[in-house]
């Protein structure tokens, strides 16, 4: 293990609700909720106003809003938040070329292979110099821990939220964990705790004093060793550079189980166009076209099924989803569905068999399954055979849909968000992230003055969005550090 506390954490706080708060004036500072807004929803993250009244991630959304009634709760807007999120990532990539993603929010780094930092003084500055950069560029704030290990480093930052950074000291690992308890350590959850809790160990100076083949017995011979190892604050995990993905995949939640076999067609074919979307925007085709059916008794089902060569071709997957559908009985109701394409290559073998049917649908003027234009050929969609039923099965109407969050403009009064709608109304607040708080107004929801937008900016001016900042410097540069602290030896917040 490393001698200097050169490895970061870096953890966007609640980056969710945070971004929504930067983008929409009139929500900052105030409790907001982002997630599945339907009765089955749950929480995806909650800012720090609305942890106040015990909101928190996973939690079902009914609970939430009992506990927290006047909240914003918005849907997510997850091309925002990805592109918020390359932003820190690049910034990440230009301190180390071992930059090991977690998540959209969350990474680590490996300052001592990026040659920025050797010692705590100079990994402390590029730290705060860090977090500085990320405030410039994307107007969010995240927690750094910095350590001579990836599970210490994690610990770190999440003692140093929101928005501080803590370094712990090396040769302070084994004081610092002893009191903490045993969920503290990675692969310790909710069964595996209560497993030691009924044995009398709650936290790791216990875990420690246990030993090995105790934990052993207890564990099993791979999961009780390593919770050893970390009990002693042993962590020899590189950090790894990003990998490649291995699937794209899209997924749906019913508010009601969905009984109409039509309807599940309809949806299985929107899915579909959704993957391949997702899938051409990362630059990538596949081979494997994967179905997942979760039905009314909450059995799930997946079907799969491998294609000659890689394809990013709607038509392909929506076909391939189609069939695999027939295999599967959702007799009873339907409440989850997913589409996703694996064995993902950067090339596409074209299938000529898709490309004359496309070229036969739009010879005939058909446009296929698509949401934008107030109909759905559902037909479309559920057959596979080329002579078949394509206009046979009925067309099912879709409603303009606002989703409360998501961007929208009106030819008017210019853009802003969607506070809600029913009832034939939408609701609208028009603000920007760089205006004053702005005034609300409702519409009809087919307002034809009221389109959907694009997320704006959340920062504008020199350091925004497509903005470069300076380079960390070297770690011969000593830059701003933090107050002494009482975390193992530095604790700084603003």
């Amino acid at each position: 293990m490393r001698s200097a506390p050169t490895i970061l954490h870096l953890d966007m706080d609640a980056f969710y609700a945070s971004a929504e708060q930067a983008a929409k004036p009139s929500l900052r500072g105030k409790a907001v909720v982002v997630g599945g807004l339907g009765p089955r929803g749950v929480v995806a993250t909650a800012s720090y106003e609305a942890r106040r009244f015990g909101v928190h991630s996973a939690m079902p959304m009914g609970q939430a809003r009992r506990l927290a009634p006047n909240a914003a709760y918005l849907v997510p807007r997850f091309g925002l938040y990805r592109e918020i999120s390359e932003q820190v990532m690049g910034l990440l990539r230009e301190l180390s070329p071992l930059v090991e993603p977690l998540s959209l929010d969350e990474a680590f780094v490996d300052l001592e292979a990026g040659g920025v930092a050797d010692d705590e003084a100079s990994a402390r500055a590029v730290g705060e110099r860090l977090r500085a950069d990320i405030k410039a560029v994307t107007g969010l704030a995240g927690s750094v821990g910095l350590a001579v290990s990836k599970m210490l480093a994690k610990i770190a930052s999440e003692e140093a939220k929101p928005n501080g950074l803590v370094l712990i000291t090396p040769g302070t690992e084994r004081a610092l964990l002893g009191p903490m308890s045993v969920r503290t350590l990675p692969g310790v959850g909710p069964a595996t705790g209560d497993h030691l809790r009924r044995a009398g160990i709650t936290t790791v100076e216990e875990l420690a004093e246990a030993g090995e083949d105790e934990l052993v017995r207890l564990l099993g011979k791979a999961h009780g060793g390593s919770l050893y190892a970390m009990a002693l604050a042993h962590d020899e995990r590189p950090v790894v550079a990003e990998r490649e993905s291995k699937s794209v995949s899209v997924e749906d939640t019913y508010d009601v189980d969905i009984h109409d076999r039509v309807r599940v067609r309809t949806e299985v074919g929107r899915l579909a166009e959704r993957c391949v979307q997702r899938l051409r925007a990362a630059g990538h085709s596949g081979r494997t076209i994967v179905l997942k059916v979760r039905r009314f008794d909450f059995s799930t089902l997946t079907r799969s099924e491998t294609l000659r060569g890689p394809t990013d071709d709607p038509g392909v997957v929506r076909e391939a989803a189609a069939r695999l559908l027939e295999s599967v009985d959702t007799t009873g109701g339907v409440r989850l569905l997913g589409v996703g394409v694996t064995g993902l290559a950067d090339y596409t073998q074209e299938d000529l068999f898709a490309q004359a049917q496309a070229a036969e649908a739009a010879l005939a003027g058909d446009e296929g399954a698509r949401e934008e234009g107030g109909v759905v050929a559902a037909g479309e969609v559920a057959s596979g055979d080329p002579e078949g039923e394509r206009g046979e099965e009925p067309e099912v109407p879709v409603e303009r849909r606002w989703a409360a969050g998501h961007d929208v403009r009106h030819a008017e009064y210019g853009h802003g968000w969607v506070q809600g709608s029913g009832l034939g109304r939408v609701t609208v607040r028009f603000e920007t992230p760089d205006s004053p708080p702005g005034r609300v107004r409702t519409f009809r929801t087919d307002d034809p003055d009221l389109v959907s937008a694009e997320p704006l900016p959340l920062v504008s001016g020199p350091m925004g969005q497509g903005a470069s900042v300076p380079a960390i410097r070297p770690k011969s540069w000593s830059g701003g550090g933090g107050d002494g602290g009482d975390f193992g030896g530095v604790v700084s917040r603003p």
